[in-house]
């Protein structure tokens, strides 16, 4: 199915702005479809081949046809259209009432209800405004359609959904909804079904749905909500000994689309308030609550858990780094070379284990940037050479995001190559190593090269005694599934090349 935008910037000369307005508007309307007991059906104006290509507002008389862009089911009542819409084009005539609403501007609810499918449907059109600088621009039309099948004499709660959304509805009409520059919504936001409050002009509710009283008990509430002024209740319940919260007050009065929490008695309310604005003016608001404790704890629980990773990983780091210091000890004491240089090479692989470990102290997951890893490392590789060899290790390229099971491999096998190139390539002479890294198509694919003396004419990788180099080819083919190839470096040198899979690894990402 197309998306919104796909259809909007294919069929329509609608600009970058209306199609904003349109994808915040989208993102909010179930709101309306739920208050209204109603199917909505978003129509916009389709591109005329016969005008100039580009954004403009249209003359009512130059519209020739429309396409849906997008649909809503009510969740608190039978659907009107079973069947998807969006897409459709429809030419003028069609849909008398979205005709008439988009030429004169009004929201239209002339006419008797339909029958589609054996289904008795009243129909109804909203004309969406866009608000500009320079006033407002027509974009679209809204088709609200409400199946009479189960219709019967509503309730109070029923009345009080029907109100608010006819007042949504002409808020839409004159450009006041979606709220412009309104916050951004939680992650997500409460619903009509969740409970709903209707608030006055001057803070007081005057009807509370069952929900909504159910989730200020839980709060610590023992009165009715209806005629209390919410602001300050709810300043009052979540009074913890501080100040009143002036903002939260001034919030839950309705002056402001926004969404706040309230933690009291062990419960946590989330509510989203949406000033109600008619005419020019301001009659009150509507607030959305839901009871998100359970949320809040399984959040604060992780939030414990992850805490808890982070601390192991920084002592995990500093035992590393203990264990280092030492082995580097041991080391000065010993008489032997060989024996010298043996600890000295594992001070550096402790070493690049706990800078991963250091990283992930820092994170709060288990995904680790590792170019700056990499950098450590490679800074460390660098140090252990004399002022006189002159090399410089650099790097090109990026390794992107990976997982923390396979960036331990992965430094340990670049402080190997490294630590080979500079002990038996560039020796005494010093020159040129460099780190090459690229990811293409769920594969990473590092190079270490130098321009050093090269490898020996009869190298063997497969049968060579070196330590390090068994490490690393270990590492590469049995642990991380790759492969691992030795050869020349072009104009001299030597080059190892190293083929990791990255795909069965679907938390591995490259660098945005």
């Amino acid at each position: 199915m197309p998306t919104l935008s796909d259809l909007v910037r294919g069929q329509t000369d609608l600009d970058q702005r209306d199609l904003e307005w349109l994808h915040s508007l989208v993102s909010d309307w179930q709101l309306l479809a739920d208050l209204s007991f109603a199917d909505l059906v978003l129509w916009v104006p389709q591109r005329d081949p016969s005008r100039p290509a580009g954004p403009g507002q249209w003359p009512p008389s130059a519209v020739q046809g429309w396409v849906c862009v997008a649909q809503m089911r009510p969740t608190t009542g039978p659907t009107a259209y079973p069947d998807d819409l969006v897409g459709k084009i429809v030419r003028t005539g069609r849909r008398g009432l979205i005709d008439v609403a988009w030429r004169e501007r009004r929201i239209v609810r002339e006419g008797d209800p339909e029958w589609g499918g054996g289904i008795p449907v009243r129909e109804e059109s909203i004309p969406i405004l866009a608000r500009r600088d320079s006033g407002t621009k027509m974009i679209g039309v809204i088709q609200r359609s409400t199946n009479l099948s189960s219709a019967r004499t509503p309730s109070r709660l029923e009345l009080t959904y029907l109100q608010s959304a006819s007042d949504l509805a002409q808020m839409i009409a004159e450009g006041r909804f979606p709220v412009p520059d309104a916050e951004p919504n939680l992650i997500r936001s409460p619903r009509v079904g969740d409970g709903l409050l209707r608030v006055d002009l001057a803070g007081r509710v005057v009807y509370a749905s069952p929900n909504a009283l159910s989730a200020f008990r839980r709060l610590g509430l023992a009165t009715d909500l209806v005629g209390v002024h919410l602001g300050e209740t709810a300043a009052r319940l979540a009074d913890d000994g501080a100040p009143v919260d002036e903002s939260l007050v001034g919030v839950l009065s309705g002056k402001a689309d926004r969404e706040v929490e309230i933690e009291a008695n062990g419960s946590v309310v989330q509510l989203r308030v949406i000033p109600i604005i008619v005419s020019d003016e301001r009659v009150g608001s509507i607030a959305l609550m839901r009871d998100v404790t359970e949320l809040r704890w399984r959040d604060r629980e992780l939030l414990s858990k992850d805490a808890t990773i982070r601390e192991i990983h920084h002592r995990v780091k500093n035992n590393l780094q203990t264990v280092a210091a030492l082995l580097r000890l041991q080391a000065r004491r010993l008489r032997i070379p060989e024996g010298r240089a043996a600890l000295e090479e594992a001070v550096r692989r402790v070493g690049s284990i706990a800078i991963v470990h250091e990283t992930l102290s820092h994170t709060p997951d288990e995904l680790i940037d590792f170019d700056d890893i990499a950098d450590r490392v490679i800074a460390m590789s660098g140090e252990v050479m004399a002022v006189e060899t002159r090399v410089h290790p650099q790097r090109r390229g990026n390794f992107g995001v990976l997982p923390a099971a396979i960036a331990s491999p992965i430094a340990m096998i670049l402080t190997e190559l490294l630590q080979n190139a500079l002990e038996h390539g560039l020796a005494q002479r010093g020159g040129v190593l460099e780190v090459l890294a690229t990811r293409t198509e769920g594969r990473l694919r590092l190079v270490v090269s130098d321009d050093g003396v090269g490898l020996p004419p009869d190298f063997d990788p497969e049968n060579a005694d070196s330590l390090g180099l068994q490490i690393v080819r270990t590492l590469t083919e049995s642990e991380l599934g790759g492969s691992l190839e030795f050869g020349e470096r072009r104009g001299g040198g030597t080059e190892v090349t190293l083929d990791l899979p990255l795909a069965s690894l679907p938390q591995a990402r490259e660098r945005p």
